[in-house]
């Protein structure tokens, strides 16, 4: 379909927060709750460890993957997902408060009060931050750790994002927000951080963005390789709504609103 298609197709699936949710919905069919997962997968044997070693599984292999509501080529998806993020970029944050009724924020709030305190022995914990695009989660790392822990250093984190588009209005804001110097921007592919050294950061976070990654095993590789030993995982994600009467409004809303 047009560009304008794909755009409609997404916006008529937006759940409580993603403002991309037919991709979202994928991840999670019937629901906009979201879960916080973390895991310290360089601690030996754990379930994030031990996914990331695993061969890609049939679906994940197979020729064709999921767009939304359609199925398409894999080397299609990450075309088309950019081509969509790429439209909506400036307006994307906007949209996720009109979307959530702000709900966005506090799951992200949440979300990064769970990552903290981070130690790297007295000096600067190194992060990296997969689809952070236009800053949300890095900038509440870096503020968040500067208001509770003021005489420590602020970590320094790696905002990396496929799409430029999204850099570039993150990489504006950290500049109107001050937080320049704690943060570096980078065009990267989640599959291939071939731009970073093994063993490098001290927590990976990727909040609402495992869902567009065409091979997630791959991503959860690249995850493990780069994080020290003892690192921390982070994934923010959608789950399933259990109450129906919820799930019914949820979607009313969803595709009507």
């Amino acid at each position: 379909g047009s560009e304008d298609d794909e755009t409609l197709g997404l916006h008529r699936s937006m759940t409580a927060l993603a403002p991309l949710a037919a991709l979202a919905r994928r991840a999670a069919p019937r629901g906009a709750r979201a879960l916080t997962t973390q895991a310290s997968i360089r601690d030996g044997p754990s379930a994030a460890a031990a996914a990331a070693s695993q061969p890609a599984s049939a679906a994940q292999s197979a020729e064709k993957t999921h767009f939304g509501f359609r199925e398409v080529d894999k080397n299609e998806k990450e075309q088309l997902v950019g081509r969509v993020f790429s439209n909506v970029a400036e307006q994307y944050d906007v949209m996720n408060d009109l979307m959530s009724g702000t709900l966005h924020r506090q799951w992200k709030d949440s979300f990064v009060n769970a990552l903290l305190p981070l130690s790297a022995n007295g000096h600067a914990a190194k992060c990296i931050d997969l689809a952070g695009g236009t800053g949300d989660i890095a900038f509440r790392i870096v503020e968040r750790s500067r208001a509770l822990f003021p005489s420590e250093p602020a970590p320094f984190v790696n905002v990396v994002d496929i799409n430029q588009s999204m850099l570039d209005v993150g990489q504006g804001r950290a500049g109107r927000n001050g937080l320049a110097p704690d943060l570096r921007f980078v065009q990267q592919n989640a599959e291939h951080l071939d731009k970073f050294e093994d063993n490098t950061f001290d927590a990976y976070t990727i909040a609402f963005g495992i869902r567009n990654v065409t091979n997630i095993d791959l991503a959860l590789s690249e995850a493990y390789r780069v994080l020290k030993p003892g690192g921390r995982f982070m994934c923010l994600e959608f789950s399933h709504l259990a109450n129906p009467v919820l799930q019914s409004l949820y979607d009313q809303y969803s595709f009507n609103v």
